[in-house]
C-alpha cells in the first residue's frame, strides 16, 4: 500500500505531536506519518545525524519541518528539559508517542545491576516521566492521547531478551494504570504491540532463512513495515478512536 492509499484523519490536522525515538525505524515512520496528516510534529532522539536528515527529508517533500530536540532519554533531567522546550515551542502537547527503546540482546547470566538499571531506563522509566510531563499539559485542556510502544517479545518469551521483555511487560501494566489515572481528565492511554517489524536495525539480527521462519509463524505472508505500525498510531491518536483507552492494540500479522 502506498502512502497515498492510506487513511487521512482530519482530526489530526494541527495537533501537537511529540514522539520519542523519532529519528529512525518505527519512530521515523511515525514522524513522517503525522507530518503527512498536517500535524505539528516534534521528536526527541539521541541520534543527531539521522534525525536532522529526517527533518530535511520532510521539508523537501513540502511538509512543515518537524521540531527536533537531541536528548538522552535515560537522563531524566535531560528528558524533562526536552519536554519543557517542546512545550514552550508548541504551546502544549496533544499526543505523546512513547516509542524509544533498545532491544540489544543480552545473556541472563551476564546481566549486572548497572546493566539492569540502564536497560530499564532506556526501555521503561522514561515512558513514565514523559507521560507525567505531557499530562501536565493535557490536563488543563481536558484532552490528550498517550501511546506507549510495547513488544510481542515477552508474549512469546524470546531468548536473550529478559531485561527488555521485563520492561515491555511493564509498559502494558503502566498503560492500564495511566488510563485509569488520567481518563477523567479526558486523556486516553493505549499501548501498541508490534510484531517483528522489518526495520534496518532488525535486519541486523536475521538471515533470510530466519526472516522466512518469522513469516511462517505469522498468519499473513508479508513482513510488517514501520508504516504499518504508524498507521495504527494515527488511528489511536485520532478522534476515530475517541472511546479507545486502557488497552493494547496488536499489529503482528497474527504471529504466535
Amino acid at each position: 500500500m502506498s502512502k497515498t492509499e492510506r487513511a487521512t484523519h482530519p482530526s489530526l490536522a494541527g495537533k501537537r505531536i511529540v514522539i520519542t525515538g523519532g529519528g529512525s525505524g518505527i519512530g521515523a515512520a511515525m514522524v513522517r506519518a503525522f507530518s503527512r496528516q498536517k500535524s505539528r510534529v516534534a521528536f526527541i532522539d539521541l541520534a543527531e545525524d539521522e534525525s536532522r536528515l529526517l527533518v530535511q527529508e520532510l521539508a523537501t517533500e513540502g511538509h512543515a519541518e518537524p521540531l527536533f530536540v537531541c536528548a538522552d532519554l535515560r537522563d531524566t533531567a535531560a528528558l524533562d528539559a526536552a519536554i519543557k522546550e517542546l512545550l514552550a515551542r508548541l504551546g502544549g502537547i496533544d499526543v505523546l508517542v512513547n516509542n524509544a527503546a533498545n532491544d540489544d540482546r543480552h545473556e541472563f547470566a551476564q546481566v549486572t545491576t548497572d546493566y539492569w538499571d540502564e536497560r530499564i531506563a532506556v526501555n521503561l522509566r522514561h515512558l513514565f516521566f514523559a507521560a507525567q510531563a505531557a499530562a501536565g499539559s493535557m490536563r488543563p485542556q481536558r484532552s490528550g492521547v498517550i501511546l506507549n510502544l510495547g513488544s510481542i517479545s515477552w508474549h512469546l518469551g524470546l531468548k536473550d531478551l529478559v531485561v527488555y521483555q521485563t520492561a515491555k511487560a511493564g509498559i502494558e501494566g503502566m498503560t492500564r494504570a495511566l488510563a485509569r489515572e488520567l481518563g477523567r481528565d479526558g486523556i486516553r492511554v493505549n499501548a501498541i504491540i508490534p510484531g517483528n517489524v522489518q526495520t534496518p536495525r532488525q535486519m541486523r539480527w536475521y538471515s533470510p532463512a530466519e526472516e522466512a521462519q518469522i513469516v511462517a509463524g505469522q498468519c499473513l505472508d508479508a513482513r510488517i513495515q514501520p508504516d504499518d505500525v504508524a498507521s495504527m498510531a494515527l488511528f489511536l491518536a485520532s478522534e476515530d478512536a475517541r472511546m479507545c483507552t486502557g488497552h493494547a492494540y496488536w499489529i503482528d500479522a497474527g504471529w504466535r
